[in-house]
């Protein structure tokens, strides 16, 4: 229960620095250097929550930076940005550096993969809605 409210409010306070991003690009905290990123992460492959909450801090600019590239009509960019930051909040948590991979590349495919998930299951649910909508004003003929 602890850890849904740390993440609750983890996602709160990502979702205001986004609001601020959108408004003014200076509010979003510089990137860490390679050193740092490497001493965050080892302090997170120990269970540091904070180092976890750094890391997703400093890699807000790539969320909004990914979503960016998803200029929907009808669809609020706010509301891309914090599913882009449930991504990146779930890639910072399955990050093994032992693989090889690049934290911001990783972490930049979970951000679009959420993104692209949400998309496709609002996709469903508008094109169920229209054939309900059909089919109803066919039943009434």
């Amino acid at each position: 229960m602890l850890l849904f409210f740390t993440g609750l409010l983890t996602f709160l306070k990502t979702t205001f620095f986004m609001v601020g991003y959108i408004s003014n690009n200076n509010l979003f905290p510089e990137p860490l250097t390679a050193e740092e990123e490497k001493i965050y992460l080892d302090r997170l492959a120990k269970g540091d929550e904070e180092a976890r909450n750094i890391l997703i801090e400093k890699n807000l600019r790539l969320v909004a930076h990914v979503c960016k590239k998803y200029n929907i009509p009808n669809l609020d960019q706010d509301d891309l940005i914090s599913i882009g930051t449930i991504g990146l909040i779930k890639g910072i948590n399955s990050f093994n550096s032992e693989k090889g991979v690049r934290l911001a590349t990783y972490v930049a495919r979970c951000i679009e993969n959420e993104v692209l998930m949400y998309l496709r299951s609002t996709k469903k649910l508008r094109s169920r809605s229209i054939l309900k909508w059909t089919n109803r004003k066919r039943q009434r003929r």
